[in-house]
């Protein structure tokens, strides 16, 4: 939390200058494509990551479909998550975000610059509606990050419970899915140290749409939550030899 105390601080005069910058971007779409609000995205994720002293090593991003809309999912460890596939995500993303917490100062503005989708865990119709908009946007070509696991509190690099019926966007969706890991993500916005701290991300094989059309969303879950503890396993491995 230090981190993240300084990393406001640090930013602020940054802070005045794009909070505006966002969220006039994000009311004149006719103006401002979505290409254009994530390269405003990644500058400032660099941002945080050079004044947080953040590293983030990432692989697989070869693996991501060249076309098409696609979903990625991804365990959730900390505030950094969603920065982290930002900065080792080239092509324009957006994502799926607590309701409740998108409304805090910057969040707010950022969801907004992102054309994120918004999800309110005590509104069951607004949830439906959620997955039904998400799965037409993924149709048009729009790409998407969800976190099944919904919250990440001390989860570090173990796996929460994912939630089945977030993978019935990738069925009504017909898009491929591209499991993500995290690892190490929890430390930059957890605990009292500053010094430089490594974060690790993976981009899997995808899934083909083909491959889940007929099973049911428990079983997607399975497999995809299969594939992410494989690959955290070998992290761990890695990390400990």
């Amino acid at each position: 939390m230090l981190r993240f105390v300084v990393v406001i601080i640090s930013c602020i005069f940054l802070i005045v200058y794009y909070v505006p910058k966002m969220s006039y971007y994000a009311r004149h779409p006719e103006k401002y494509d979505e290409s254009t609000c994530y390269k405003m995205a990644r500058i400032m994720t660099n941002h945080i990551r050079r004044r947080g002293r953040i590293v983030t090593v990432a692989s697989g991003m070869e693996k991501l479909p060249k076309e098409g809309g696609y979903i990625m999912y991804a365990n959730h460890q900390g505030k950094y998550d969603a920065l982290g596939v930002i900065f080792a995500h080239d092509n324009p993303f957006t994502f799926v975000m607590d309701a409740k917490r998108s409304k805090m100062f910057i969040a707010n503005q950022f969801c907004d610059l992102m054309r994120a989708q918004r999800l309110d865990r005590e509104n069951v119709r607004q949830q439906v509606q959620v997955i039904n908009d998400v799965a037409t946007e993924i149709k048009a070509g729009r790409r998407y990050l969800l976190f099944p696991e919904g919250g990440y509190d001390h989860n570090h690099n173990t796996l929460g419970e994912f939630s089945a019926g977030s993978f019935k966007i990738a069925q009504k969706a017909k898009c491929p899915i591209v499991p993500v890991v995290l690892y190490d993500s929890f430390k930059p916005f957890e605990g009292y140290s500053l010094k430089k701290v490594i974060t690790q991300l993976a981009f899997l094989d995808p899934i083909p749409y083909e491959k889940i059309e007929k099973l049911q969303t428990s079983e997607i879950r399975d497999m995809v939550v299969g594939m992410i503890e494989n690959k955290i396993s070998s992290m761990k491995s890695m990390n400990n030899w």
